[in-house]
């Protein structure tokens, strides 16, 4: 069963805490979809060599959880989406202090710890041996969306749905995986090319023709719309050198459009 989305208070008090500016230095929050930490952790720390004066956290999670604490007031300056569809609503509502932009598409993967999923189909999940396969939460988390969309389209999520287990977020769900809470699980590519689990698993890329593609947007929020530094880190993130760490984990690259361009081309099709 899903678990119901709510808001912590004390993790808002966390971020209120975070977002404390002082004169000596400038800070940034940065509310990122969990697929990203591997690309994010790079990307930031070579921000900081750039700008060394400036404080830059990313606050990890569920792309869904994170849009709903931006709407209830968490400081964030930026929000770094698994999908196109959350910025783009903020921004509809009045939340953005900029225009979603798309700035990578993700991938999913099959990926276990104890079986080499490497030689296996999204079909091949109805086995019996698979008793407890881990996907993110489709509720609130895109890549658990389109692992969902992936497993119906292939026609066995009816035989499966009762093996399912859940992660409230594609971070979480590594990790069901990685211990041995389930056997098989739907990643992110990102998270199958980290050593870690790369060392202990091989991947089988699922066919992009099984789901929706994984756009991936951000916006500047409201509240950061006359930062520079969040400006800047929003320019960072479209240079070559954020590029290359995208497509070290496996990101393709999208071209230069908005999130609202790219949806009215496809609506057009």
């Amino acid at each position: 069963m899903f678990q119901k989305l709510g808001f912590r208070p004390a993790a808002f008090i966390l971020l209120l805490l975070l977002a404390g500016t002082t004169q000596a230095q400038e800070r940034l929050l940065i509310a990122t979809a969990a697929n990203l930490k591997p690309a994010m952790d790079v990307l930031v720390t070579e921000f900081r060599a750039q700008h060394p004066d400036a404080g830059v956290e990313p606050v990890y999670g569920a792309s869904g959880a994170l849009q709903t604490q931006i709407r209830q007031g968490a400081p964030f300056d930026l929000f770094f989406s698994a999908d196109t569809d959350f910025p783009r609503q903020l921004a509809e509502d009045g939340h953005a202090g900029s225009t979603p932009k798309i700035y990578a598409r993700g991938r999913i993967v099959l990926w276990s710890a104890t079986v080499d999923a490497s030689a296996l189909s999204v079909q091949d999940l109805a086995r019996p041996e698979f008793q407890r396969i881990a996907i993110a939460n489709p509720r609130h988390a895109p890549y658990g969306m389109r692992a969902e969309e992936a497993l119906r389209a292939s026609g066995i999520w009816d035989a499966i749905e009762d093996r399912m287990v859940y992660g409230e977020s594609i971070a979480q769900t590594a990790q069901f995986v990685e211990s041995g809470s389930a056997q098989i699980g739907i990643i992110a590519l990102a998270q199958a090319l980290v050593p870690q689990l790369a060392d202990k698993g091989g991947y089988a890329l699922i066919p992009e023709t099984l789901h929706e593609p994984l756009d991936q947007g951000f916006i500047v929020t409201r509240r950061a719309a006359d930062n520079a530094l969040a400006h800047r880190f929003a320019a960072y993130i479209g240079s070559p050198a954020a590029h290359a760490v995208f497509e070290r984990y496996g990101y393709t690259l999208p071209e230069a459009e908005t999130v609202e361009t790219l949806l009215e081309a496809e609506a057009v099709e």
